[in-house]
């Protein structure tokens, strides 16, 4: 008999189709996220999982079933899996990296531009007839060209930031648990600092490191004052890396001049004042959401469940050391 899989979500239908050669398949048939309690009962019966980063898939789910073999997360973090109860039991957990990194990194640097330049407000501007005509002091914005770009993560997504940032003349500091190659830093043109310093130097802040216990609210009042006044934060990482209630006290206060968002402290729901903000750029988490990568996460993701249950080792196994149990 086929193994039986169960997608939490509708993903692209080259992911599915690759699992439909080799497996029963059941999809999650609504168009939102599932509760726990209906995804107890789908996790009861199958023997490979495919969810999605909005699926918390915590130790309750995971000892549900003690046939589940593969946890396949269609996402490159994953955060939302108990990673030690499904180690403990000797399941394999798999994610996608590598695969949005340039899709991200196109969605940072389309939100640095449109706060920078108050695209949304002048869109809305127009579309409500107030444009009557050319004028000096209408809708003025900041330059991003020769300006100077602080990247908080240097992993995959922070270097493609760094190259985006070259041709714009731009002075790029970053900032990282470790220090990049010499070779790299001069390849990219970025000099290394302190979290302090990239914060008080720079025009723009981009943030895309991981969440961590560490990095929970790395960005809160504290770090915001560093910031200038007519600086702009952009966050295309995790929501949980910025205390939204700080940011909006901030963002009234004209603390700083502005900030762009993919992602949410509490997400799908906005912290109370936020979306009333002109000063600040908000979308609903479509970092990787390009017709081409979301289809190669669909691919990976399903190719990482087959071979997991053919016996063999996936190509992104998140917990290598379930292959000793």
């Amino acid at each position: 008999m086929k193994p039986k899989v169960f997608v939490t979500r509708k993903i692209p239908e080259v992911g599915l189709n690759i699992l439909k050669k080799e497996c029963k398949v059941k999809i999650n048939p609504h168009d939102r996220v599932l509760t726990k309690e209906e995804l107890i009962e789908e996790v009861k019966r199958i023997d490979g999982l495919l969810c999605l980063l909005t699926d918390i898939i915590d130790e309750k789910i995971i000892n549900i079933n003690p046939h589940l073999k593969i946890i396949s997360n269609y996402a490159v973090g994953y955060n939302n899996i108990d990673i030690e109860a499904a180690t403990k039991r000797g399941i394999m957990v798999t994610n996608t990296p590598g695969v949005l990194t340039e899709t991200t990194a196109d969605l940072a640097w389309a939100l640095l531009m449109s706060i920078a330049r108050r695209i949304v407000e002048a869109d809305k501007f127009i579309r409500e007839g107030k444009f009557t005509g050319w004028s000096p002091m209408l809708l003025l914005g900041s330059d991003i060209h020769h300006s100077t770009l602080g990247i908080i993560g240097f992993g995959r997504i922070g270097k493609a930031i760094a190259k985006r940032a070259k041709g714009f003349g731009i002075k790029i500091l970053y900032t990282d648990i470790k220090r990049a190659s010499k070779e790299i830093e001069e390849e990219l043109g970025v000099k290394f600092v302190s979290l302090n310093e990239l914060l008080s130097s720079s025009d723009f802040v981009t943030i895309h490191t991981p969440l961590l216990p560490e990095t929970h609210h790395l960005i809160s009042e504290k770090e915001l004052k560093m910031m200038k006044r007519n600086a702009y934060l952009i966050n295309a990482a995790r929501g949980l890396l910025i205390d939204e209630k700080a940011l909006i006290k901030t963002l009234k206060e004209r603390g700083i001049a502005g900030a762009a968002l993919d992602v949410y402290e509490n997400e799908p729901d906005l912290s109370p004042g936020l979306s009333n903000l002109d000063n600040v750029v908000v979308v609903p988490h479509i970092g990787s959401a390009s017709t081409a990568t979301r289809e190669k996460m669909a691919t990976m993701a399903a190719i990482n469940l087959v071979t997991a249950l053919n016996g063999k080792i996936p190509p992104n196994l998140v917990n290598k050391e379930v292959m000793g149990k």
